[in-house]
């Protein structure tokens, strides 16, 4: 089967508050859905974090690369963008537009193999997986509404991210742990994420050890993006003073990006985007390069439901896997697919078994928050 046509869809007019400086306007436009369309007619979904613009710049130097090309070998076709991409930059807007074609390739691949993602990428480790709520901080009578939110909705686990934590003070850090912590009892897991890929971020490796101690008296699960992005020597020598795990990795592209980290065990989690990191072809790659060197992968997931759906495949698919996030309340993940995702009593989520992703957008909803 050959691909005949790729298409895209830009969401925006439900854009979420995403954390970063000026980011509640809801018609910004991040997520990309984009179609990869075989000569029988069958349609793969995959999604990039990524404007519209930036995609189709993209894709007018992919297409030459895709039009006519097998549609049912995921693995090769990204390998082969990415491979005739290097002259245009390594990274970036085209690996993520190749995120969201791979994503796209292996959900048609299951579709015309009558197979779940899950299956294709190597086999079914587990069936469900507990997913972690994923909102920001706020001022604590504020965040102690969220939490008692997400707990009503039977989350087990919350992770907490950005503003105000770590831009005011120790002592209002401490204040929301101690908030979340009374809020949510010893049960729930709770994760924080500071935000270290803000622009400008200021904190360097004392803030850090410092504050990973205050977060081991609370018995946090783990500590995201406490340094900048590419900080492999201040994440080692992190992890070797942390009481609680560490964990980065959401803007990283290209497995190349994440290998110092896992090969010099800089991390415990591994945290790639499949909507940004090169798909799930890419994301598989990490996962087994992360077990071969003990850490964990824990795929990231501020985007939409295709990009929920591609990690509840990919962390069913790894031999070791016990969360995926998911940003809750959201329109693009909560509305525009036919049957949302739904909690069972023990806060998990079933890994979908249907064809492909095993999800179904919702057309009309699409269609209402699509950009013109």
């Amino acid at each position: 089967m050959k691909i005949t046509a790729v298409k895209t869809i830009p969401l925006g007019g439900a854009t979420h508050d995403h954390g970063w400086p000026g980011g509640t306007d809801p018609n910004v436009q991040y997520n990309t859905l984009i179609e990869v369309i075989g000569e029988d007619g069958f349609v793969g979904i995959g999604s990039c974090y990524t404007s519209r613009q930036l995609v189709e710049g993209s894709l007018a130097l992919l297409l030459p690369h895709m039009i006519g090309e097998c549609a049912l070998e995921p693995e090769r076709l990204s390998e082969k963008l990415r491979q005739s991409m290097f002259w245009f930059g390594r990274g970036g807007a085209v690996e993520h537009a190749i995120s969201g074609i791979d994503i796209a390739l292996w959900d048609l691949l299951g579709k015309v193999t009558n197979q779940p993602v899950a299956r294709l990428l190597g086999g079914i480790y587990r069936d469900k997986i507990k997913p972690y709520a994923s909102i920001l901080f706020d001022d604590p009578p504020v965040l102690r509404d969220k939490l008692l939110q997400q707990t009503e909705r039977g989350f087990k686990a919350i992770k907490m991210g950005w503003r105000p934590f770590g831009r005011v003070s120790r002592e209002l850090d401490e204040l929301l742990i101690r908030t979340a912590r009374d809020t949510v009892g010893p049960d729930v897991e709770l994760m924080v994420d500071a935000g270290g890929s803000e622009q400008f971020w200021p904190h360097g490796i004392s803030w850090a050890r410092e504050t990973a101690k205050m977060l081991g008296d609370y018995k946090i699960t783990w500590f995201e993006e406490a340094l900048r992005p590419d900080d492999v020597d201040g994440f080692l020598e992190l992890r070797q003073n942390s009481p609680v795990l560490i964990a980065t990795g959401e803007v990283l592209s290209r497995r190349q990006a994440f290998q110092p980290f896992i090969e010099r065990r800089a991390l415990d989690i591994i945290q790639p985007d499949c909507t940004k990191c090169g798909g799930l072809s890419e994301a598989r790659r990490l996962g087994w390069m992360a077990y071969d060197h003990g850490l964990m992968l824990v795929p990231h997931g501020w985007n939409t439901a295709i990009g929920v759906a591609a990690d509840l495949a990919l962390t069913a698919s790894l031999p070791i896997a016990k969360w995926v996030e998911y940003q809750t309340g959201v329109p693009y993940i909560e509305d525009i697919i036919t049957k949302p995702f739904q909690l069972d009593a023990d806060g998990m989520l079933q890994v979908p078994t249907g064809p492909g992703l095993g999800i179904e957008l919702d057309r009309e909803a699409i269609k209402r928050m699509t950009v013109k």
